[in-house]
């Protein structure tokens, strides 16, 4: 951690004492905050994060054992050094039971500060690695998860190997459940900053009133509700990548906020009278068309030019087909494996049924039907009557009826065409919407279904 991005509070009763241990580590290159007693040291806990706090044990009003414990209550982070008399170390030595990192006997070198200092930041550095680590690799998010042989999504797995060594900022577009999250993950665990933290935040599911402070954190009292200071996802990511989802739901307003932040590389939370330093890599992600919101008035192109250094597409899996098996037999090992089930493979019938299905879901609704038919599953493959796929729009079931117990590719989509438009009143362009496909691709179906079939042996 480095020493110009950390916060140190310090308190001391001793003003002597409290003013050189302020100028020694202002000249290490922290920031100080110092406090002449307890009482003090408990306010600043509840109005802003703090890295290190430096107490002493015995204090006139409040001692450094109520320090400690108001500190490991509200910033258990934190790392908590005692200073105490010779005469009290059996009580450091419970303090340090107690949650505190370590303590040191007066009088001492400052010397001796700075090495206890910098030793209890490293041991924060590596906790937080240690806990972030472990989250996310109980997900496995590398390269490796990113299931996909077609040309559209190899193309894909190669921009991310070219950029991910990198610190530009990354641009993820596509439509919901293509996978946009998981490519942010395969790029920073990738990368120079994967020992740091990955953090994502969903911009389109906060409160507009709240994603400011989510963003920027805030000091206590900064709004209603604000019990405590919080330091905010751009100093969470700190060393990291933080993951900017659904950017295109940000209101304007803050819009501008996170440009100067990005640009400047700092913030200000929300409430506060300083800005502080931002070390992290931005990755941002839409389902958007970004570029035509600019030109609509309702991004900022500034933004989007500062987000979009480097853009990556992710297709559609209706534009993927070849990928479908692939990923659904991934997606049947998971979950038969999860739910102790035998089933090991589809049914021709039951995978026609997920090649001709549009996937307007995308790879999450792929997902999610594989996970339903594997615990609905009887046999040792999963049948079509075991698939349960939603139309899309209404969330009706595509029935399988009066199409035969073995459909052909083509009467599965004339039939899934068919009924979309019945749903939609006929209307071509509501339809066409609802399926997730261009008017023309809707019309080109149209004009196969209306055409004579060609007969094909039963599957």
């Amino acid at each position: 951690m480095n020493a110009e991005k950390t916060t140190i509070l310090v308190a001391e009763d001793d003003q002597e004492l409290l003013a050189l241990l302020e100028q020694h580590l202002q000249q290490e290159g922290y920031r100080v905050v110092a406090v002449d007693g307890g009482a003090h040291a408990l306010g600043q806990l509840q109005h802003e994060p703090f890295d290190v706090v430096l107490t002493d044990l015995k204090m006139p009003d409040v001692d450094g054992m109520e320090v400690l414990r108001v500190c490991r209550e509200t910033q258990p982070e934190a790392r908590v050094l005692l200073m105490t008399a010779y005469g009290s170390i059996d009580n450091a030595i419970q303090a340090i039971r107690q949650g505190a990192y370590h303590y040191i006997t007066k009088p001492f070198r400052f010397e001796e500060i700075s090495v206890l200092v910098a030793k209890a930041l490293e041991d924060r550095r590596l906790r937080a690695e240690n806990l972030s680590l472990r989250r996310e690799l109980e997900g496995r998010y590398r390269f490796e998860n990113l299931v996909g042989k077609s040309p559209a999504l190899q193309a894909v797995f190669a921009l991310i190997q070219r950029v991910a060594g990198g610190e530009s900022n990354i641009l993820i577009t596509g439509e919901t459940g293509t996978g946009k999250e998981l490519v942010a993950r395969a790029i920073h665990f990738n990368s120079r900053r994967a020992k740091r933290a990955f953090v994502a935040v969903n911009c389109a599911a906060i409160p507009e009133g709240l994603l400011e402070s989510e963003l920027f954190g805030h000091v206590k009292g900064a709004f209603t509700g604000a019990v405590a200071a919080r330091p905010g996802v751009f100093l969470e990511a700190a060393g990291g990548t933080l993951f900017l989802d659904e950017i295109g739901a940000m209101p304007l307003p803050l819009q501008a906020k996170v440009l100067r932040a990005i640009q400047e590389r700092e913030v200000r939370p929300v409430g506060g009278r300083e800005n502080r330093p931002v070390d992290a890599r931005f990755v941002a992600a839409s389902n958007r068309d970004l570029k035509a919101m600019v030109a609509a008035g309702e991004f900022r192109d500034d933004l989007y030019y500062r987000l979009a250094v480097i853009p990556i597409h992710l297709p559609p899996l209706r534009e993927r087909s070849e990928d479908i098996p692939l990923l659904a037999q991934v997606f049947l090992d998971k979950y038969a494996a999860r739910v102790g089930r035998t089933v090991r493979a589809f049914s021709p019938q039951a995978m026609a049924c997920l090649l001709a299905y549009p996937w307007p879901g995308n790879v999450r609704e792929l997902e999610n039907v594989v996970e339903r038919a594997v615990n609905l599953c009887t046999g040792k493959e999963i049948s079509v009557e075991d698939l349960a796929l939603g139309a899309g729009a209404g969330g009706a079931e595509f029935s399988l009826r009066g199409i035969g117990p073995r459909p052909t590719l083509r009467g599965l989509t004339d039939a899934y065409v068919s009924q979309v438009l019945r749903e939609m009143g006929n209307d071509k362009e509501r339809a066409a919407r609802a399926l997730n496909v261009s008017e023309r691709t809707l019309y080109r179906w149209l004009r196969k279904r209306d055409r004579p079939p060609t007969k094909c042996p039963s599957a």
